[in-house]
């Protein structure tokens, strides 16, 4: 009986320790959330939509198919965008949803590998 009871602190100890903790993640989303829609600049190639929350968007238009990856650096975050195949001469919009940490207070986007600015930046 002791032995379920320590198991089952521990697992409420850690499980309280984890709920605090964001993990930093960016993911390409299916349907874009209608406020969203509504705040994209369709002339901007890369844009940043700020949802406030540890949840920001960024919005890339683009030919071919397109890799992400994050990379912290101290308080900054680097947003990698890698643009392949791009034999296709039709533009595509995608949307990615960036969960961030409180401690992010700068982000840096580098577009194969070189560093590109946001055309807009918007908060919704």
């Amino acid at each position: 009986m002791r032995n379920i009871v320590v198991i089952l602190f521990t697992s409420i100890l850690l499980t309280a320790c984890n709920a605090n903790h964001s993990t930093l993640s960016i993911s390409e989303l299916e349907v874009v959330p209608e406020e969203v829609q509504d705040a994209i600049d369709p002339e901007s190639t890369l844009q940043l939509i700020d949802e406030g929350k540890k949840t920001a968007y960024v919005v890339y238009q683009s030919k071919g198919e397109v890799n992400t990856d994050l990379e912290e650096q101290g308080d900054t975050l680097k947003i990698k965008l890698n643009v392949t195949k791009e034999d296709d001469n039709v533009i595509v919009q995608r949307v990615y949803k960036l969960t961030l940490d409180d401690k992010n207070k700068t982000l840096y986007v580098l577009i194969n590998g070189e560093s590109t600015p946001f055309d807009v930046v918007t908060g919704i």
